[in-house]
């Protein structure tokens, strides 16, 4: 007899993540791992509250949290509020546990500094990396669960030959979250089901309906949830001011590539790898931020054709699939959530760091953001590009 066991269901207030309750909590339905028994199990929700929506509203031009708390943001009060109602359809058991103060460190103030820096961050990558796998596993394991369960779009699966866990891009290719799940550890994917792994969106959706879930057509949340209006450079002004400090002065030269001035700019935090708008200088063809030198605060700019790399450099590796790389591997490198993986040769390169070698030119690699490989379906690792 299977032993009965305790699911703490990541309910982030959203569809998916609710609809994996409502499945989990009828016999486990939802289950499709083929590597988890959940047929008896016990089910409750937990909830992260990460970060006070209303804390610099009205600050530098940053709309108030009322105007914004249904405008596609995840982890808001509104959210908080919509996985409660949903616990208390289920009849599950249901919590909120304060995570702002690790949120803060471990996800805010890294996006700041590296965007002060003339880099792109992924908070979503640390949020997961930091709060959702492992600090949500801590907590359901201080409650007594045995694993966690969320919403995102991927497959985990345990491979004996191996004796590895491994994360598998989901059946919907549209809706696929491996991207962002790059870091998770051998342990977090031992304790962690993802129900919707083999599932459409249309077809959760319909799951929800019918277990008579309300948020049913909920949009799904589009904004990084601590910036509100998308406005990151109103949220660096409105945060650093609250600290007690300024933007710092990077103030500096555009130039083209061959060193040629073509204006000054008012700091390196204001631009992006690939930008297009916003660069205060005019020009008969379209020009693109091509690099950003924190050292100097000069800001490259280019024709688009010049945006295009044959490599990359990352580091802050996590393997999966793999224990790590020792040889030249051949792998699908993605590196932006939307970009398509695209061939290269990944190497070794010194302690924690890889470099990968594409068969054809990338447009924009961009430092900050995460490299993730792939083989097949599976993840073999990521990390940061430098």
């Amino acid at each position: 007899m299977t032993e009965r066991s305790t699911i703490a269901v990541a309910m982030s207030g959203g569809v998916d993540s609710s609809t994996v309750a409502a499945m989990l909590a009828h016999q486990g339905d939802g289950d499709t791992s083929g590597n988890h028994d959940v047929s008896q199990n016990s089910v409750v929700g937990l909830t992260l509250q990460l970060w006070d929506q209303r804390r610099l509203a009205g600050k530098n031009g940053i709309p108030d949290a009322a105007e914004t708390s249904r405008a596609g943001r995840c982890c808001s009060l509104d959210d908080v509020y919509d996985a409660r109602r949903v616990a208390e359809h289920l009849q599950i058991p249901y919590y909120v546990v304060n995570q702002q103060e690790r949120f803060e460190d471990d996800v805010v103030r890294p996006f700041v500094a590296e965007y002060l820096r003339g880099r792109t961050p992924v908070p979503c990558s640390l949020c997961n990396n930091h709060l959702k796998f492992d600090q949500l596993l801590k907590t359901a394991q201080s409650i007594g669960a045995s694993r966690i369960a969320t919403g995102h779009y991927a497959l985990n699966e345990y491979d004996a030959g191996r004796g590895r866990w491994i994360l598998k891009r989901a059946a919907d290719s549209g809706k696929d979250q491996t991207y962002f799940l790059f870091g998770l550890t051998q342990e977090q994917l031992a304790h962690t089901l993802f129900p919707l792994g083999r599932m459409t969106k249309p077809e959760v959706r319909e799951v929800a309906r019918q277990h008579g879930l309300a948020l049913a057509e909920k949009p799904d949340s589009q904004e990084i949830c601590f910036i509100p209006g998308g406005d990151y450079k109103q949220f660096l002004t409105a945060y650093l001011e609250e600290q007690g400090r300024q933007l710092p002065e990077t103030a500096g030269e555009l130039v083209t590539p061959s060193g040629e001035v073509l204006g000054r700019h008012e700091g390196i935090f204001n631009f992006t790898v690939g930008q297009r708008k916003g660069l205060g200088v005019s020009s008969p063809s379209p020009l693109y931020v091509l690099k950003i030198d924190p050292a100097t605060h000069r800001v490259t700019l280019g024709a688009d054709e010049e945006l295009a790399t044959r490599t990359l450099r990352a580091r802050g590796l996590n393997w999966i699939s793999i224990a790590e790389l020792t040889a030249p591997m051949r792998v699908q490198t993605k590196i932006r959530h939307r970009h398509e993986p695209a061939w290269a040769t990944l190497e070794p390169a010194g302690m924690d760091e890889v470099i990968a070698t594409f068969d054809e030119p990338q447009r924009a690699v961009t430092p900050g953001q995460s490299a993730v490989f792939y083989e097949g379906e599976e993840v073999v690792g990521g990390g940061w590009i430098v």
